[in-house]
């Protein structure tokens, strides 16, 4: 049970967050790593930034953060002391491509599912403090079907499923898909192919995980696109920054700026589900993903 000054803090947060302008969440996730998942949300964040809006990066791993080395950027505060309390959300933002906010991600960090009654208050109230104007928050999430792959996706406005042609992506992907629609009540996702030599290889892999997510599973699937594999991409990435933002010309930036354009036009939930108010508070309740993927 919270101690009353506690409470008073997580009250009063919730409320300053409730009274902030709607944000769209959207959380880009994989099931299995490898996919190129931090490399699609940084590259989606700088193109979302390029359309004139106001971005925020959250590196949402708590063990392996990454968004950063991706960035080349130098961090000196991370998530972990935004949730001790130590650092404001605000001071531990670093600037990145296109003046999109980065919030580093931790290391070694207790999982979000076992946060203590200060830690959410602590979180609750950074996020009500923040002063930066915001209008989309993209979050990495980390891979796999942990804690905090569920607490985040569950909490977002919009999740982002990112296949690639392998069998362990589309098979982690199905299994990620299942537990976010059966145990948490989340009936939409969005496909995104990744490393694909074309368009065409992209929709045979959508094809794939709609037609054993349509026979098994209550979801909407929709298809958002396809990035190729492209060699300006990997360079962009030994260079150490967003590609749509070295390389604006090239396939894979081309389809960043597309998936931006699609992801803008989104609409932002109205009332409660569109602040962060609803982001905060759906993230500090999930369940246990290991209870919701073994519950049946």
């Amino acid at each position: 049970m919270l101690m009353p000054d506690k409470a008073e803090d997580q009250a009063q947060g919730l409320q300053r967050v409730r009274e902030s302008q709607p944000v769209r969440v959207l959380a880009v996730t994989s099931g299995k790593g490898g996919v190129g998942k931090t490399n699609v949300s940084v590259n989606l964040a700088t193109a979302l930034a390029g359309l004139g809006r106001q971005v925020m990066l959250m590196d949402a791993d708590l063990g392996l953060a990454n968004v950063d080395v991706v960035l080349g950027l130098q961090t000196t505060a991370n998530l972990s002391h935004v949730i001790s309390g130590e650092c404001t959300l605000d001071e531990i933002l670093v600037s990145g491509p296109r003046g999109i906010q980065v919030v580093p991600g931790a290391s070694g960090v207790s999982r979000m599912a076992g946060l203590s009654q200060a830690e959410h208050a602590g979180l609750i109230r950074a996020f009500s403090e923040l002063s930066v104007p915001l209008d989309v928050l993209v979050v990495d999430t980390p891979a796999g079907i942990s804690d905090e792959v569920i607490s985040f996706s569950r909490a977002a406005q919009e999740v982002i499923v990112v296949v690639c042609d392998e069998p362990a992506s589309m098979t982690d992907a199905y299994a990620l898909i299942k537990v976010l629609s059966r145990e948490h009540g989340i009936g939409r996702f969005h496909i995104l192919a990744n490393r694909v030599r074309d368009g065409q290889e992209g929709n045979v892999l959508y094809r794939k995980m709609a037609a054993v997510c349509g026979r098994f599973l209550d979801v909407t699937l929709h298809y958002i696109g396809a990035v190729p594999e492209d060699p300006m991409l990997r360079q962009a990435v030994q260079r150490q920054g967003a590609v749509v933002e070295m390389y604006p010309g090239s396939p894979s930036g081309r389809a960043f700026k597309n998936l931006a354009l699609r992801a803008d036009n989104w609409p932002v939930q109205s009332g409660t589900r569109g602040h962060l108010e609803f982001f905060v508070e759906r993230l500090l309740n999930a369940p246990s993903a290991v209870e919701a993927l073994w519950g049946d």
